[in-house]
């Protein structure tokens, strides 16, 4: 029987690059031995992205404006592989392979109330071993900021909560996919089966996989050929005994050991298959991880250019900032210069109006002094009065101006 299967993993920046150049055949020599690039016309999408992983995370996350705090290192996004086994596309055919690939995404789009808005891409290779659909999709969960607003976050954690998330998936999936009219058992995950990764060296040993194809070459399942007893002619007159005690049970021992035949042919099958298939996965495996490699180099060199250009910068800004210093400092002592300078200048004008305001009092006194003297004009303050009197005017020009700002109010008040 058939398995539904559904698997998820969880893609940190890094991760999904290295999904992105697998899944689109981006890579110029495939180190996935698998992959048969004769049918990878045959390939299609459900979804099909328009720029890299990382740049419709980006895109999308601004689109949408998705909230979440999202690390270097932080699950960013997921991919679902959906697929089944090689007996159940044969059985099926091409377009029902289709369909059962379209009603995967569909289910996919729905599960958890995600959207199809979030899905990033879906593959469906046919160019492998096994058919299967590479989904890659934003975890998004629909909830409520602070304020109590409704908000979409990322956050990979919460959208794979509980133990038995993924449980929940296979129960789903498989109630799903079989009310589309698919024949296929539950697949069990790996929390169930406790299933780990093996290396194909320590798993050919664990099943002595050389014998076992060498043994299973060998066996021939077809019934050996039993003596005819009409042809054995001088045990003609004993042919019944001769039946019964010696033919029967040598054919009986034939039959039975055919069986055990049979049974033993079925278990090698499923151990030599079981190889293969996990032959396929290790190089798989060890594609991701060669492209992964490559990657993290190229992420390396790309850290090492921006600490260069950092530190370029840093340097170019520093020497900014000194020769503004500079600039600013020398035009705030010029004008400070100009500043002290005028001021001296003002002070020194002072000075000297001050001397001959002095000069005009001391002059002024001796003047009406010798004017009283000279035509026998009683004393000098009755004379400077009986001036400010007459005149409305008066010798000190201080007092004077105080007079004349008092006559401007008078008249605006009249």
């Amino acid at each position: 029987m058939s398995y539904a299967i559904i698997r998820n993993d969880k893609l940190t920046r890094v991760d999904a690059q290295g999904s992105y150049i697998h899944n689109d055949r981006r890579s110029k020599g495939h180190s996935n031995k698998d992959i048969d690039p004769t049918r990878t016309h045959l390939n299609f999408w459900c979804k099909k992205n328009e720029l890299t992983y990382i740049k419709e995370f980006d895109k999308m996350k601004k689109e949408y404006d998705l909230k979440g705090t999202i690390r270097s290192n932080s699950n960013i996004m997921c991919e679902m592989m959906i697929t089944s086994d090689n007996a159940f596309f044969d059985k099926i055919g091409l377009e029902e392979t289709k369909r059962y690939f379209k009603e995967s995404y569909k289910f996919v789009c729905n599960y958890k109330n995600l959207g199809e808005k979030y899905i990033v891409s879906a593959a469906v290779h046919l160019d492998e071993t096994t058919p299967h659909m590479h989904l890659v999709y934003i975890p998004v969960i629909h909830t409520k900021d602070k304020e109590g607003k409704d908000i979409d976050k990322i956050c990979c954690r919460d959208f794979w909560k509980g133990r038995d998330s993924y449980r929940q998936l296979q129960n789903a999936f498989h109630k799903y996919i079989t009310s589309k009219g698919f024949d296929l058992e539950r697949g069990l995950p790996v929390e169930e089966t406790g299933a780990k990764h093996e290396k194909i060296e320590d798993l050919k040993k664990l099943t002595n996989f050389e014998n076992t194809k060498k043994v299973l070459d060998n066996i021939k399942l077809e019934l050996p050929e039993t003596p005819d007893i009409n042809d054995i002619k001088l045990i003609k007159l004993n042919r019944e005994k001769v039946e019964n005690e010696i033919i029967k049970p040598k054919d009986d021992k034939i039959m039975e050991l055919y069986q055990e035949n049979l049974k033993l042919h079925n278990e090698l099958t499923k151990q030599v298959n079981l190889v293969n298939k996990a032959e396929k996965y290790q190089k798989e495996r060890d594609s991701i991880l060669a492209d992964n490699k490559e990657l993290n180099n190229k992420v390396k060199d790309l850290e090492h250019e921006y600490k260069k250009k950092i530190n370029t910068l840093d340097l170019r800004f520093e020497n900014r900032k000194r020769q503004l210093e500079e600039e600013f400092a020398n035009k705030e002592f010029d004008i400070d210069y100009k500043y002290k300078s005028k001021i001296r200048s003002l002070e020194k004008e002072n000075n000297h109006l001050h001397k001959i305001i002095d000069k005009f009092y001391v002059t002024i006194e001796k003047f009406i002094d010798w004017i009283c003297h000279k035509f026998g004009i009683g004393e000098s303050k009755e004379l400077v009065r009986n001036f400010e009197e007459e005149t409305h005017s008066f010798i000190d020009p201080q007092k004077q101006l105080e007079h004349e700002e008092r006559e401007k109010e008078w008249d605006l008040e009249i």
